[in-house]
């Protein structure tokens, strides 16, 4: 969320900013109901003001007995109607901070000076790591994972639907290893493991930024009386990993706070049958480990800087070759100030596709879910929160299958996996189950 303050103090700053992701904004009735709602909490303080005074003056008068008797009523009398008002006040005074508060809900975060505007389009190649695979019309993903038995999306459809899965043997044992190396290299980075629930409340969805605006994209399973989300399934760890700390004051010394987390990632995804689409390059369901900082203001770029690093070193890890990119405001999420994506590989399709957003919010989702830490002085003041996938599995496991394939059909595993996955994975042994 954004600082309400700042947009009162400079809103045509806040609106070219804004206009980097395209989108034009209209401070006029966010500022309009503010003004009303600070013109009319003067009034409901004079009022309680004026009735304290009333208050005041009937202690005194009882003082002097039966002969202030008819001056009492009359303040009584007065007192009721200040108290009339009173009510109208604080009720109109709700009303008007639930309407300021929804329309500071729909602004999105503002991006950092070095994004690029516009949309997808614009988003900024920084490097290309390692050789592109040369390979002699390679077989896609969803070949290779049938040919070795290691996805049967067919029976995963009938469990699941569309979109669904099933890693199988050898397929199941390979996307346990990434997840092992990954959980690994994080604990060995100093991060603190943490697995969330699968089930999470409507507040961490503000807090994190997915609602009210992105409520569509969650499966919701429980609903409040005014219709809006209080249960839903988890769409990544951020969202939970978000409100760990939610409602409390953090002390300086304890920041950063580094946490990764493990979950699977339920969302509003459907496959297609193009080969981009196909296999589990999109989904319903697909597992991830995110890494999640809360840090000091003035930490927070190289904090970014690091968990890029951590991303790219798990790539490197895994001997594939891969972009990072900066993406431009029109393509960063709505609550991030920068994103950088790590795209890898898809030889069949001649793309490069995301397998990790580090992504820097600032103060945005620390304001939604009222984060501070307490400095030196005392003053408590809000976090910088910051985020990235390290790694998601869906599209990295078709990379890896992909860029390792064999001309005998055969598949080299990284040897960073080799402690739980074996180092070449060939038809022969997949049917005979070694």
């Amino acid at each position: 969320m954004l600082d309400l303050n700042d947009i009162r103090r400079d809103p045509d700053r806040i609106r070219t900013a804004l206009a980097k992701r395209e989108i034009e904004i209209d401070f006029g009735e966010l500022l309009s109901v503010d003004e009303d709602y600070r013109k009319n909490q003067q009034a409901l303080e004079q009022s309680r003001a004026e009735r304290k005074g009333i208050s005041g003056q009937i202690s005194q008068l009882r003082r002097a007995g039966e002969s202030a008797a008819q001056e009492i009523e009359q303040l009584r009398s007065r007192s009721q109607a200040v108290g009339e008002r009173i009510a109208e006040r604080e009720s109109r005074a709700g009303e008007l901070s639930a309407a300021r508060q929804s329309l500071l809900d729909a602004l999105p975060n503002l991006p950092d000076d070095d994004v690029p505007a516009g949309g997808k389009d614009a988003n900024q190649v920084l490097r290309v790591v390692g050789d592109r695979p040369d390979l002699d019309a390679p077989l896609d993903h969803v070949q290779l994972a049938e040919g070795l038995g290691l996805v049967d999306y067919k029976r995963g459809a009938k469990l699941g639907g569309n979109g669904s899965w099933i890693y199988t043997g050898v397929g199941a044992q390979l996307e346990w290893a990434l997840l092992n190396y990954f959980v690994q290299t994080h604990l060995r980075d100093g991060y603190t493991f943490v697995l969330p629930p699968h089930l999470l409340t409507g507040d961490s969805g503000y807090a994190a930024g997915q609602f009210p605006k992105f409520a569509e994209d969650v499966y919701v399973v429980e609903e409040d009386e005014q219709g809006k989300p209080s249960k839903f399934l988890i769409p990544t760890s951020e969202t939970a990993l978000v409100s760990i700390h939610r409602d409390e004051i953090l002390r300086a010394e304890e920041l950063p706070r580094k946490y990764f987390a493990y979950s699977p990632c339920y969302r509003k995804e459907i496959g297609g049958y193009r080969t981009y689409e196909r296999g589990t390059l999109r989904g319903h369901q697909f597992n991830k480990v995110e890494m999640f900082q809360f840090t000091r203001p003035e930490d927070s770029l190289a904090a970014h800087e690091e968990m890029l690093e951590k991303a790219e070193e798990l790539m490197r890890g895994l001997g594939l070759h891969y972009r990072v990119s900066l993406l431009a405001a029109g393509d960063t999420s709505a609550s991030m100030t920068k994103t950088f994506d790590v795209e890898a590989w898809i030889p069949s399709i001649g793309q490069y596709l995301e397998v990790s957003s580090v992504s820097n919010s600032r103060d945005y989702q620390a304001r939604r879910a009222r984060i501070r830490y307490r400095g030196p002085e005392g003053k408590p003041a809000l976090v910088h929160t910051l985020n990235g996938s390290g790694l998601a599995t869906s599209r990295l496991l078709p990379a890896v299958l992909e860029q390792n394939q064999q001309a005998d059909g055969s598949v080299l595993v990284p040897e960073v996996l080799h402690a739980w996955a074996p180092a070449r994975i060939s038809p022969v042994a997949t049917r005979t189950g070694h």
